[in-house]
């Protein structure tokens, strides 16, 4: 079969490599999975670079995240075991935690549902509680994981305010549903979001880039407001300031989705159905930007990693991106 291999560290555009390999041998609890679509995440770029906090070793297949087909004939999603992630024809995976693909969603749509509707599922209302008539600020909103989590915060009833970077993406981040959304590069995060709240702040903050959006989310946070730290997109890991948050009454909270997989997996198989349900009525749909070829996944990794892409691209069989 053919799979993409990465076998020293670096960029992902200089380290993937297109490669004839044996199929992967499923062990004792595993399923051999055909593979109908890899959607592209920020984590496979940090896997190629060595900078994940999982480091498989070389030489590995990245692509965490997929909607394939078992021998039976059912469609599922499946996150790969590593070595053999999802940029090939084949992956095994762990029976116990497939998960039926929703038959509303084609399978590109399927493959991008996974990991990053859970992640805003889990943070937006497990560690946020957020509620209904509540303005949720949501960075880096026309992005995979951003996109995800403004879905989510209209369908749970709250304002949404999108940051982004540049009006191409403010355009996308408008058509997704956002109230407000900010251009980060012309506009003033902390005075739009006071303004927007007559002077309360964001009662939710959801976080995947770090750094500077993160300094600026906690100068317009509200009272008792949650800022959810998803990841660091920026490469910038903040260093908070607990003072701050003392004398503001705010609560930082850390999420790592993966963690409830081995912690409560019966939590991911319920917040499964839920995004089923919104997905088969139309409230949820992932933004998909690109569809590419098996052939073309190393630069579109790429892309991820520079951050220039919006939504989501996702990796298909050849000939099934046409």
């Amino acid at each position: 079969m053919q799979a993409w291999r990465v076998h020293r560290n670096g960029e992902p555009s200089e380290v993937m490599r297109l490669e004839e390999t044996d199929r992967p041998t499923s062990g004792a609890g595993q399923v051999l999975i055909e593979v109908l679509a890899a959607c592209i995440n920020f984590p496979d770029a940090l896997l190629c670079r060595g900078q994940y906090q999982v480091r498989p070793p070389l030489p590995f297949t990245p692509g965490v995240e997929i909607c394939g087909r078992t021998a039976d004939g059912r469609r599922v999603l499946a996150t790969p075991a590593l070595p053999n992630g999802g940029f090939a024809e084949y992956v095994v995976a762990d029976e116990a935690a497939l998960l039926p693909a929703p038959d509303a969603l084609d399978d590109a749509e399927a493959a991008a549902l996974h990991i990053g509707y859970q992640t805003g599922w889990f943070g937006l209302h497990r560690r946020a509680q957020l509620q209904a008539g509540e303005t949720l600020l949501v960075h880096a909103a026309a992005g995979g994981v951003g996109s995800a989590a403004v879905q989510l915060g209209k369908a749970a009833g709250a304002t949404v305010i999108g940051v982004v970077g540049g009006s191409g993406k403010a355009k996308i981040a408008t058509e997704l549903g956002c109230d407000l959304v900010i251009d980060r590069r012309s506009e003033d995060i902390v005075a739009t979001v006071k303004e927007a709240t007559g002077g309360r702040g964001a009662d939710v903050v959801y976080d995947p880039v770090g750094g500077d959006a993160y300094a600026k989310s906690v100068k317009c946070i509200a009272f008792e407001g949650r800022v959810v730290v998803v990841g660091f997109a920026s490469g910038v890991i903040p260093t908070p300031a607990l003072n701050h948050a003392l004398v503001k009454n705010y609560s930082v909270l850390g999420l790592h989705w993966g963690l409830y997989n081995t912690k409560d997996p019966a939590a991911v198989r319920a917040c499964h159905d839920e995004l089923t349900r919104l997905a088969a009525q139309g409230v949820i749909k992932p933004l998909i930007s690109e569809r590419v070829e098996l052939a073309e996944a190393a630069v579109a990794v790429q892309r991820v990693a520079d951050g220039i892409s919006t939504g989501r691209i996702v990796v298909l069989p050849t000939g099934a991106a046409r």
